[in-house]
């Protein structure tokens, strides 16, 4: 007869020992209770080694009450943030802010605007769009780009003319200037939040067409319009 050498349970499945093994406070307290059942009636457990043996029951459901608490305090910490940032949000409609970025929501629908500011004249642009795993999906060239904040609507198509997913998508600039140089534009824009679109529980600002996470914005003002 062949014995296996991991310890297994009653339906043959390896049972976690070591390091593997979470002890809870049931599983202490179901410990306690069995030794109490077997232990030698006549030589018992001693008054002190019952007491000790209680307080680090006692100790453990503390400590995993705290641990509860804690977690659920967080949870809660993060929907209260969430609320106060979409209502905050909320109120930054027609008001000109400052905002950089690095990517864009396609709602497979909508084209996204691309916006993005140079200080220099660009003989050339190069918009490279890529998926969340790096993949390049679609690239996007401008001649003869005037300094300032400059942009354009993306379709949501690839290189072959075909529809993306519906999904967030990086996004990413050079730029060659009248001499021949390279330079980086600035994924960042000024302009008038339009309006606010939640998704995902997050407040998405809209300036220029294009959705800036409210994290990204560095500035607001009052629009001059």
């Amino acid at each position: 007869m062949f014995i296996s050498p991991v310890a297994t349970d009653a339906n043959g499945n390896p049972k976690a020992t070591g390091s593997m093994q979470s002890l809870g406070k049931d599983e202490f307290l179901q410990l306690l209770v069995t030794k109490l059942q077997y232990q030698d009636p006549l030589d018992p457990m001693a008054d002190e080694d019952f007491v000790a043996q209680l307080a680090q029951f006692s100790s453990l459901e503390q400590m995993n009450n705290i641990a509860e608490g804690i977690a659920t305090s967080n949870e809660w910490d993060f929907l209260q943030m969430q609320s106060i940032n979409n209502t905050m949000a909320a109120g930054l409609i027609g008001k000109s802010v400052t905002a950089s970025y690095s990517g864009l929501y396609f709602d497979g629908e909508t084209e996204p605007q691309i916006s993005y500011q140079t200080d220099d004249f660009a003989s050339k642009i190069t918009i490279t769009i890529k998926d969340d795993l790096g993949n390049i999906i679609n690239t996007i060239t401008e001649s003869n780009v005037e300094a300032g904040i400059n942009g354009f609507k993306w379709d949501g198509k690839d290189n072959f003319g075909n529809r993306v997913s519906e999904g967030s998508y990086s996004v990413e600039v050079t730029a060659v200037d009248a001499a021949g140089d390279s330079f980086t534009p600035s994924l960042s824009l000024t302009g008038k939040v339009e309006e606010i679109r939640y998704r995902a529980g997050a407040a998405y600002l809209v300036v220029s067409g294009t959705e800036i996470p409210l994290g990204d914005v560095t500035a607001i003002g009052e629009s001059e319009e």
